[in-house]
């Protein structure tokens, strides 16, 4: 019999109409002959509700209660769920994740998964029932409720789907897939059917939005196959999974954007062994993570120093850096919010020349200055000026045929 993890968003569950729906849904995968669990997020616009109200009362909310506040939208809709598998005529049990002993690290708002216990569910699937799981959250060694961070469903059913051994990991959302670009952004975007699993951390990290990157993670280093999949109709979507051998023949898979994207540059700072970890140490130590990092020529015996990070994270990196410069004696500290990151990303860079020059070459034409550039063996990723970026993703996927082409 076979086993599978079906995860629905917000959107997917936001009516009493669309939790029937997903009830329906679940009742005909069980009666197709398989065992099915269904990881589910908050309503739509429930968490957003939570945190407002958080919010009024104070601009810096206890992170701890955070969660807690949080976590409680994901405890309504598996309910709700339970509830409408029952009075459609089928059985289910829900569950928190602590009852299922999701276990995470104690950083709130962030945590990763450490261990899952699978007891309780599987003795609720020997029993035929459908089992209704909480997304997003998890508890830490002391018992405190933790979330994973926006998302965090996604990897809730991976993680569950490695545990259980599970065949596949249904993501189901209000998308059909996952796409060259966005189709917003590039109306002739298409959707790819299938995409390896290092492929889609990039395109994930660097700012595509249908999963989140930690589920990503957690699929390749447990090789768990993730469909990604339309909430609202049967069709087939994309498949995330391990590198084929065809995936090399396509040179560029899709091309993304990430606005929330700040730059920071430490001016004339000290040519000195050790300098430079002094600058990242403390960065890594308040959890914020440093994306394109850029190192000039050394010229007096002083250099500057350019990294990028979220531009949610930037009046925190402020706050470090700050007494930094006095302290490493530098020209100061200049940033700058209105930028962009424009990503190219394929498994083919590997064994296809001329893909840097060509994007290059693109963007020159075009006008559109390249500040920074980061590269991996099967990403070239180019900083641009936030008002240029939707050009240049356009301008890039049109140059590599990304919407001529049909898988």
């Amino acid at each position: 019999m076979s086993l599978t993890i079906h995860k629905y968003g917000g959107t997917s569950v936001g009516t009493l109409d669309r939790i029937r729906h997903v009830a329906q849904r679940s009742l005909r995968a069980q009666q197709a002959g398989g065992q099915v669990v269904v990881v589910v997020s908050a309503m739509a616009g429930e968490t957003n509700r939570l945190v407002s109200m958080a919010h009024d009362l104070t601009a810096l909310p206890n992170a701890r209660e955070m969660d807690v506040l949080v976590s409680t939208g994901e405890q309504v809709s598996i309910a709700l769920l339970a509830i409408a598998i029952h009075a459609a005529g089928g059985k289910a049990s829900s569950f928190l994740a602590d009852q299922i002993g999701m276990r995470t690290d104690n950083r709130h708002g962030r945590a990763r998964i450490v261990s899952v216990d699978d007891t309780l569910i599987r003795q609720a699937l020997e029993r035929d029932e459908i089992v209704v799981v909480a997304g997003f959250q998890g508890v830490d060694t002391h018992g405190n409720i933790t979330t994973l961070g926006r998302g965090g469903s996604d990897t809730t059913a991976v993680a569950l789907a490695a545990a259980l051994g599970a065949d596949a990991c249904e993501i189901h959302t209000d998308v059909d897939g996952i796409y060259t670009a966005d189709p917003g952004i590039c109306p002739d975007a298409h959707r790819i059917d299938r995409i390896s699993y290092e492929e889609m951390l990039e395109l994930s990290s660097l700012g595509a939005k249908v999963l989140q990157v930690r589920s990503v993670e957690f699929a390749m280093n447990h090789n768990v196959p993730i469909h990604v999949r339309s909430a609202f109709n049967e069709e087939a979507g994309s498949w995330v999974t391990k590198e084929e051998a065809s995936m090399e023949s396509v040179r560029v898979r899709g091309v993304t954007s990430d606005t929330n994207t700040a730059k920071i540059t430490l001016k004339r700072v000290p040519d000195q062994p050790g300098v430079v970890a002094q600058i990242f140490s403390p960065l890594a130590q308040a959890g914020v993570n440093v994306d394109v990092i850029l190192q000039n020529v050394s010229e007096q015996g002083t250099t500057d120093v350019t990294f990028t990070v979220a531009r949610s994270d930037l009046e925190q990196v402020r706050t470090i850096m700050d007494p930094l410069t006095k302290t490493l004696g530098t020209a100061g500290l200049a940033t700058e919010a209105n930028v962009a990151k424009v990503s190219l990303v394929g498994a083919g860079m590997r064994s296809h020349a001329g893909v840097a020059a060509l994007a290059f070459q693109v963007l020159g034409d075009a006008g559109i200055n390249i500040q920074m550039i980061n590269t991996s063996e099967i990403k070239i990723s180019c900083v641009v000026t936030e008002g240029d970026s939707e050009q240049a993703v356009r301008l890039l996927h049109n140059a590599f045929g990304l919407g001529e082409s049909k898988e």
